[in-house]
């Protein structure tokens, strides 16, 4: 019986594993353990996409663009889905394909909203200024 209250727990714990979400309006910190009283690593600002690798009780373990893994306060995820530009530079098109023209330009590290994953290995994106075009998948991470 204690076997399965185990693998319960740890099913319930790990109910976000792979998910990503982007930290929420308000920002959020990134503490080396799942505690306030751990020692905070970074401020993260809103939109900034984690891959969320397990929660448990109030807190999430995530992963960010480099591979380095925290905790962040699960009230500090939204529920956006965004991704972080990896590239020097991304150009997002009108189309989902190379001959098509650009719709804008984004520097990297700039977050930008998910709005969908198109055959052949492009995004559909927006930027925050409103503007919406489609880029390759590897210039970016968070997907």
């Amino acid at each position: 019986m204690s076997r399965v209250l185990l693998l319960a727990a740890f099913f319930c714990a790990s109910a976000w594993a792979g998910d990503f979400r982007s930290v929420g309006e308000a920002g959020g910190v990134l503490y080396d353990g799942p505690s306030r009283e751990a020692t905070a690593l970074y401020v993260v600002s809103k939109d900034y996409p984690l891959e969320v690798i397990v929660h448990t009780g109030g807190w999430a373990k995530v992963r960010d663009h480099t591979g380095a893994l925290s905790w962040i306060e699960i009230q500090s995820l939204g529920d956006r889905h965004t991704v972080v530009v990896t590239a020097p530079t991304a150009e997002a098109r009108q189309r989902p394909e190379e001959a098509a023209p650009v719709s804008f330009a984004a520097a990297q590290d700039v977050a930008l909203e998910l709005l969908e994953s198109v055959p052949g290995g492009w995004l559909h994106v927006r930027h925050a200024d409103g503007a919406d075009g489609y880029l390759q998948s590897s210039l970016v991470w968070g997907q």
